[in-house]
């Protein structure tokens, strides 16, 4: 079939077509973009279609199946749409306010210990801390590698000797955290 003959073919079907899709989709604009999507899929596939078989059943197929598939992406999106308005709590959604209070004065605490340490200690288990290999710290401070994990492993310990001393025994914590 020629480009020609096949377009006649699909205009002679129009209103056919557009009748089909308002049936299925009973919406105008919905029709509309399910007619659109039939003819772009009929045109671009024109190549599959063979000759001695029926058109307007090979185009209404076509459209019940983009039809079938979009239908079954929208019960599987399963899209909720409120439109009331959200002036109770129960409606408020993922929009809780949490108090971060006692974690941000925790963490001022733990900055200021952590200030309070050393500098020959200090500075190695920051930049530990922030991701530097014990051999990029060694190499930046000119140390074995051995002094730079007991300055990391004793700036630690004098970290774990401060929280024990301003909150108590720390497995305690731990497991009331837990």
């Amino acid at each position: 079939m020629s480009t020609i003959e096949f377009n006649q073919n699909f205009h002679f079907l129009t209103e056919s077509l557009n009748a089909f899709a308002y049936s299925l989709t009973k919406n105008s604009e919905d029709a509309k973009d399910l007619y659109q999507e039939t003819a772009f899929r009929a045109i671009n596939n024109r190549d599959k279609f063979r000759p001695e078989t029926n058109f307007k059943a090979w185009t209404f197929t076509i459209m019940k199946n983009i039809f079938i598939n979009n239908y079954r992406k929208k019960v599987k999106a399963n899209t909720i749409l409120d439109s009331t308005d959200n002036n109770f709590f129960i409606d408020s959604g993922s929009n809780v306010i949490t108090n971060d209070g006692g974690r941000n004065i925790l963490m001022n605490e733990l900055q200021e210990m952590i200030t309070s340490l050393e500098d020959n200690i200090r500075i190695p288990f920051i930049m530990h801390h922030e991701g530097f290999k014990y051999n990029e710290i060694a190499e930046k401070f000119d140390l074995p590698l051995g002094t730079v994990k007991s300055r990391i492993f004793f700036a630690r310990k004098a970290l774990k000797d401060m929280i024990k001393r301003s909150y108590g025994d720390f497995d305690l914590i731990r497991s009331l955290s837990a």
